[in-house]
């Protein structure tokens, strides 16, 4: 069903849950491109790339102005998740090469 289709909060919920369990999966792909990475750069400094975080999130943002969602909140949620992405791939890293 679409949300437009529903007509009860139980509808609603289940989307969501539905929806969750996905997000869930391509964010365990997205960590697991992290391990890649923590595997792949040549030392621990070039984990932390303050460039690329930028254009990762402002890809985000446009993306989701593109779509119709509210760019600003996208844009919050791919600071706090790219900033716990590095900190993870981090870990990968000292604990792949420590």
């Amino acid at each position: 069903m679409k949300p437009e289709d529903y007509t009860s909060m139980t509808e609603v919920r289940a989307g969501v849950d539905a929806l969750d369990r996905q997000l869930v999966a391509l964010l365990d792909q997205r960590f697991a491109h992290m391990r890649a990475a923590a595997r792949i750069k040549p030392d621990r400094s070039a984990v932390r790339d303050e460039a690329r975080k930028r254009q990762v999130i402002d890809n985000a943002r446009a993306e989701a102005e593109r779509l119709g969602a509210p760019g600003d909140v996208i844009a919050e949620l791919w600071e706090q998740l790219v900033e716990a992405s590095i900190a993870y791939e981090m870990a990968e890293y000292d604990r792949t090469r420590g």
